[in-house]
């Protein structure tokens, strides 16, 4: 029988766990249930569903429907890529307010992105929506040894791909009304989900568990800690932070800001060598950083800048269920 893997702390995920409360066993022929960053289907289907809503994940005001339309193909097939998978193709129902362009503008973003990732468009839904703009990306991949989140044991490294930090920055200067950096705002556009770099990773060392930093890392970690059943320590000077991200807490963006779509990964001790580590930074143009350890325990700590005493991340990252501050997207 197969157990839906435990998740973090937060409302969206209080509202999972009742959701699936009770429910009868699983069929054999799924190898992943819900929980982890997609389902896998005998023998190695993945499956993965994603939503973006105007106003809560973009505003028109912000970027165009096409860019939307990219945004949600790259956020939607990063679940993909932290399971070590291989993009199949997408399937993506729209709701669109008048006029009807927005969703052909939308729509094209999806497919140019899909085919730009190796995949196809391989249908889905269009209908009318009284507002606002909505996009749902399925992404259909395949995975011969999927990585979980469930895996991590005490000992192993924890790294990540890329920088943090990024895509809540531009939102950050978008709320106050900051020039923008272009960086930030290609990281927000145009998410790169991390199919091949994992897949490198994952041909020459022992990776564990792996999850995406869709909601942020603080809580993203949580889930994998929860899954796992174990402590993660993170150290907070060796958090690789984007450039050009805004004054005040940057921290506070790398831990708490979300939609980074990197991915975080627990590695058997020892075997990510200097050598190893150079080599995805020539070939991916891409930082892999060393950023905590796995411990015996629970939950997910964080050691100061400079050293000090860890201090327990009882935050997570961004929460669906709360309510929306003014200005927020």
């Amino acid at each position: 029988m197969v157990s839906p893997a435990a998740l973090g702390p937060g409302r969206e995920f209080d509202q999972i766990r009742r959701t699936l409360a009770g429910a009868p066993p699983l069929p054999d022929d799924v190898v992943v249930g819900p929980g982890d960053d997609a389902a896998v289907l005998a023998p190695d289907v993945v499956v993965s569903t994603d939503l973006a809503v105007e106003g809560v994940h973009f505003r028109l005001d912000w970027i165009s429907a096409r860019e939307a339309g990219i945004r949600a193909v790259g956020a939607a097939v990063s679940d993909l890529a932290a399971m070590g998978g291989e993009l199949i193709g997408v399937l993506a129902s729209v709701a669109t307010p008048p006029p009807g362009d927005l969703g052909e503008e939308l729509m094209g973003g999806v497919r140019s992105r899909t085919e730009e990732l190796g995949g196809h468009l391989l249908g889905g839904d269009l209908t009318r929506s009284p507002g606002p703009l909505l996009v749902d990306v399925v992404v259909l991949g395949r995975a011969p040894r999927p990585l979980l989140r469930s895996g991590a044991r005490a000992g192993d490294e924890l790294w990540v791909t890329g920088f943090l930090g990024a895509a809540a920055g531009a939102v950050a200067c978008w709320q106050a009304g900051d020039p923008l950096p272009p960086g930030l705002r290609q990281a927000f556009v145009r998410p790169e989900p991390r199919l091949q770099e994992v897949r490198w990773l994952t041909s020459r060392v022992r990776v564990t568990a792996a999850i995406d930093l869709s909601d942020g890392l603080a809580g993203d970690a949580g889930h994998l800690s929860a899954a796992s059943a174990v402590a993660l320590r993170l150290q907070a000077g060796a958090l690789p932070l984007a450039s050009d991200l805004p004054g005040g807490d940057t921290l506070e963006l790398a831990l708490h800001g979300g939609e980074d779509y990197e991915v975080l990964l627990a590695v058997a001790p020892g075997t990510l060598s200097r050598e190893l580590v150079d080599e995805f930074a020539r070939r991916f143009q891409l930082p892999l950083t060393r950023i905590g350890d796995v411990e015996t325990g629970s939950g997910v700590s964080l050691v100061p800048t400079g050293g000090g005493p860890p201090e327990a991340l009882a935050r997570g990252g961004f929460d669906h269920l709360a309510v929306p501050e003014a200005g927020d997207p």
